[in-house]
């Protein structure tokens, strides 16, 4: 596996992972299977603790990724982000080689194929190692969808926003309803509450910031869903 050092949010399905590397956290990702899924490999600096957010696909690709020296690791926690299944293809597989607990909402745990060892509520932590992520739960995509966010003490903060919000729009809802629960969430817990510096790193596709977004805002809630 190739691991490109400069981070610039984007990914090519089937190509090479992009690691950021922060004082106190890696972050690594990759895009696996046919529906171009990013998968995020977290790993403490300090001790080589690691959190997979999304099992997406192609197992074999996720493996070489953490490694198989005695160096690589230690894959403690996946957690994933929402239950549409495109999002845990790999759970199974990459939770039962590296011993793995498994994260997710209570809300969508159901559909998952291995029954969460933890469930996950909004204002919840979730540790790696050293470093803390903080859960928020984001609701229209799917009635458990969460967030994950990394407060970096020596930078801006990280946003782990599965497919509730996209460079362009929140994700996909199949009601006005749905639409009015997510983009409701979205600009409460989200943009009324992080910094525009905020990096965001979504479930498919390139990253981007609040800032770059927050002017669409009023624009996305007019579209509608």
């Amino acid at each position: 596996m190739n691991v490109v050092e400069e981070y610039t949010g984007h990914v090519e399905p089937g190509g090479d992972a992009a690691r950021r590397t922060l004082d106190a956290l890696t972050i690594t990702k990759l895009s696996v299977g046919p529906m171009d899924n990013n998968a995020y490999l977290l790993v403490c600096r300090e001790s080589n603790e690691a959190l997979l957010i999304d099992a997406a696909n192609d197992p074999d690709r996720i493996s070489d990724l953490i490694g198989h020296g005695p160096d690589r690791p230690a894959l403690r926690t996946i957690v994933t982000t929402h239950q549409h299944a495109d999002h845990w293809q790999a759970l199974g597989a990459v939770a039962g080689a590296n011993g793995s607990n498994t994260a997710a909402h209570p809300l969508d745990a159901q559909p998952l194929p291995v029954p969460p060892d933890f469930l996950l509520e909004n204002g919840d932590t979730v540790s790696v190692g050293d470093v803390t992520l903080e859960v928020i739960h984001l609701r229209g995509h799917t009635p458990g969808s969460i967030a994950l966010l990394y407060r970096d003490p020596g930078g801006h903060p990280h946003l782990f926003t599965g497919d509730s919000l996209f460079p362009g729009g929140v994700g996909r809802t199949t009601s006005p309803e749905g639409f009015t629960s997510l983009i409701d969430d979205v600009s409460e817990r989200i943009f009324d509450a992080l910094p525009d510096d905020t990096w965001f790193y979504p479930g498919h596709g390139d990253d981007s910031t609040l800032g770059a977004e927050r002017p669409k805002l009023k624009e996305w809630r007019e579209r509608g869903w």
